[in-house]
């Protein structure tokens, strides 16, 4: 399997080799060449795979259609040593289950961090460590977080031989839990960047070194956010796997609801439908930073600037560059990487977006399954009020996002919400909307109170760099 960059770069490459760039040389997002298909042989052979032998065989099973260039047996090995019931609490590793009627909820927060990123992010650490060890190499990643990605990167990369980590994140706009789990750690090897603006701020800042060939070369920058494609490929599992449990016939069709910021989650179902996985609709739910609302709706993307974009009661969608977004634009105008540069390049760099035709905006819906709404804080009060109140479930803030758009689009097939995080993660809008306090598991304890490890610094590249090198060096 060869990768090619949404922005026409000719350079064809191998699965390892993007796994440790992140970024195209000439700034687009790695996708395969095409999409392998899924036959309807292949679907029931891995309905039995999850049945009979787990969520990490399913995963090895998807993974190994894209990666060639690991060896079979250790590319299952990974899989086995990544998705187990001691990291994640449960032998099904994303249990569905009904809300009620035909909305169903995947959980994918049982990992090490309680938000849906640990589903990648720990495949992540473990391919890293083993090609950086296959290849007698070190990395150093530089990441930005709206407060899920961090910790759950931390947490996967901590220890890890060869790896350093460099987390940029939004000062004071991460809830008190989120911060704490990433300033907390102690290990050597990570290192937090509080910047003084918005995340795609520090979004900006990340694909600006990237960017910077020499400096990326000399001190082997590499990522961890969505814009790497493995990250991306990890999360392609679990739509299998819903879609997997919410059926018992491959004719039978499911849609997915998404809490949707940075466009990395669904950009994975996306992928997953375009394999052949029997997907009605693609729900993309946003808060009040509803740019791919608006672009799903009227074709207008407009990225706004940080003054513009809100701070909410749903922090880890608190975005409006959805980077991941290009992946979908790319496909939708037809793979042409030169159309794909003109729009990324000009209209977003210079102009701040760009408008497409009404018929595109109509084949988003018709030809890719992309529906789309918004949910504000109100929504998100009433929707965590009525689900615990009336059907006995806690959510959190972002899957409440979820549950209030996937209710206006709801159909006869099954709705699957993609839940993002534990409620304790966010527990201050849990107790505004219910009178109290979420659980907190036990390991969390007094986590707010420990000592933390953080540095505070301003939207400047340049500075971001000198600590990188000050670092490495």
């Amino acid at each position: 399997m060869l990768y090619l960059s949404t922005r026409g770069h000719a350079d064809r490459k191998r699965f390892c080799d993007i796994l440790l760039e992140g970024l195209a040389p000439d700034g687009g997002l790695y996708l395969p060449v095409e999409y392998p298909q899924i036959s309807d042989a292949k679907l029931t052979e891995l309905r039995n795979v999850l049945a009979n032998q787990g969520y990490a065989a399913l995963a090895f099973e998807i993974l190994s259609l894209y990666i060639d260039d690991i060896p079979a047996d250790d590319l299952r090995a990974l899989c086995a040593k990544t998705y187990t019931k001691d990291v994640f609490g449960t032998d099904a590793i994303v249990p569905v289950r009904t809300l009620e009627g035909n909305l169903l909820i995947e959980a994918l927060s049982n990992g090490p961090t309680l938000a849906f990123k640990d589903m990648a992010m720990q495949l992540l650490g473990n391919l890293f460590e083993y090609e950086l060890t296959r290849r007698g190499e070190e990395l150093n990643i530089l990441g930005a977080t709206s407060g899920d990605t961090g910790s759950a990167a931390e947490y996967a990369m901590r220890g890890k031989k060869g790896v350093r980590v460099f987390m940029t994140s939004p000062h004071g706009r991460m809830s008190p839990f989120q911060q704490a789990q990433m300033f907390s750690l102690q290990d050597a090897n990570i290192h937090n960047i509080a910047i003084e603006g918005v995340f795609d701020d520090c979004q900006d800042i990340v694909k600006a070194v990237s960017n910077d060939h020499a400096f990326k070369a000399k001190y082997k920058i590499g990522t961890v956010n969505s814009i790497n494609w493995a990250r991306l490929l990890a999360q392609v599992v679990y739509y299998f796997a819903g879609y997997l449990q919410a059926t018992t016939r491959n004719e039978e069709k499911v849609s997915f609801t998404v809490p949707s910021g940075n466009f990395g989650n669904i950009c994975a179902g996306h992928v997953a439908r375009q394999m052949g996985l029997p997907i009605a609709q693609l729900v993309v739910a946003t808060n009040e930073n509803d740019v791919l609302d608006e672009f799903f709706r009227t074709g207008v993307y407009q990225v706004r600037g940080s003054a513009n974009t809100y701070e909410t009661s749903s922090p880890s969608m608190d975005i409006s560059k959805a980077s991941n977004f290009e992946r979908f634009i790319f496909d939708l105008v037809g793979r042409d990487g030169a159309a794909t540069r003109v729009l990324f390049e000009a209209g977003v760099a210079e102009q701040g977006g760009f408008k497409l035709s009404p018929l595109m905006v109509e084949e988003a819906a018709s030809k890719y399954g992309f529906v789309s709404g918004k949910s504000t804080h109100a929504d998100r009060l009433a929707t965590i009020k009525d689900c615990y109140e009336r059907l006995g479930q806690m959510i959190d803030t972002h899957t409440a996002d979820g549950v209030k758009v996937a209710r206006e689009h709801l159909r006869a097939e099954p709705m699957l919400v993609l839940e993002t995080a534990l409620p304790i993660k966010f527990a201050a809008t849990i107790e505004e909307a219910l009178g109290r306090q979420p659980e907190r598991p036990a390991k969390f304890d007094g986590i707010e109170d420990l000592p933390k490890r953080v540095v505070v610094m301003p939207s400047d590249v340049e500075q971001v760099k000198a600590y990188i090198q000050q670092h490495c060096d």
